[in-house]
């Protein structure tokens, strides 16, 4: 019987590993595959010039600072409304209908389609609020596309704390505020970022909804408000990749694109791993 439930052990641990390795495998053979391609476009020229003659030319500087935008934007609005929502979920709503409908609400909207989120975008921000093709619209839709995830995420971190903490202080005569806030959020605040990190990558890659709320293929020049419209990497790779004039002569440029997204994709996440970190070990002292 022991050298049964050994083997089954080894056999478990064995296909772990396996899934792992294969995970791994897959990512190293992207990784490979973009930077492989796309490091012979990379220079100084091509990440700092704007484009020029329908892109075929130039560099990609205001499709860097369009995205760079989009994500800053979309955490800067998902953020404060996912944590607030997931703190009344969490802390003050009890279980009825109402809070039912709020957890299925928070289900369907992280299985629906982005272009799902581009459509109501447009009819929202860009036509019924006309903000217009822009920064905001674009960056509006996106926080409602990232929200369920931070939301998911916020509650999970909050669901962590343990209960002695909340009865030690409301114990002590604390509010209930108070506690939320001096007790469990610093406890819950690693987790929490977890949820922007993996909304990160989603916002930084979304082509359907910026396509529709403000994303431009050509447009050689920076954004002089969040009212103005924008370029952004994955809908300029899009355009590259499937409908433009000259797709083999861009083909060092889809890469380059491609590789400049993932590399400001790793770099804000290195900064939210780090802000995570940062909780972590002040929590610990």
């Amino acid at each position: 019987m022991f050298s049964n439930a050994k083997l089954n052990e080894r056999i478990a641990f064995g296909l772990l590993k396996l899934a792992t390795g294969m995970v791994v495998a897959f990512v190293l053979v992207i990784l490979y595959y973009i930077v492989s391609n796309g490091y012979s476009a990379l220079s100084i020229e091509f990440i700092s010039e704007m484009p020029r003659k329908g892109m075929t030319e130039g560099g990609i500087y205001p499709a860097i600072v369009g995205t760079i935008y989009l994500i800053i934007g979309s955490i800067a609005v998902a953020m404060p409304l996912g944590m607030l929502a997931a703190i009344y979920l969490t802390e003050y709503s009890r279980p009825g209908k109402s809070t039912w409908a709020i957890e299925m609400a928070i289900n369907n909207l992280a299985g629906t389609p982005s272009v799902v989120f581009g459509l109501f975008g447009l009819a929202m921000f860009v036509k019924y609020l006309d903000f217009g093709p822009s920064i905001l619209s674009a960056s509006l839709t996106l926080a409602l596309l990232i929200l369920p995830v931070i939301i998911r995420a916020s509650q999970e971190a909050l669901l962590t704390v343990p209960k002695d903490y909340r009865e030690a202080s409301l114990a002590l005569g604390v509010t209930k505020w108070e506690t939320i806030r001096r007790v469990v959020l610093p406890s819950a605040i690693p987790g929490m970022i977890t949820g922007a990190i993996l909304s990160i990558g989603r916002v930084a890659g979304e082509t359907a909804p910026i396509l529709l709320t403000g994303a431009a293929y050509f447009l050689p020049r920076l954004p002089n408000s969040v009212y103005s419209q924008f370029m952004a990497l994955p809908y300029h790779l899009y355009v590259l990749a499937t409908s433009g004039t000259n797709i083999a002569q861009t083909r060092p440029i889809q890469y380059g694109t491609a590789l400049i997204l993932l590399v400001i994709v790793l770099c804000m996440n290195i900064v939210a791993v780090s802000l995570r970190s940062h909780y972590r070990k002040k929590l610990k002292r």
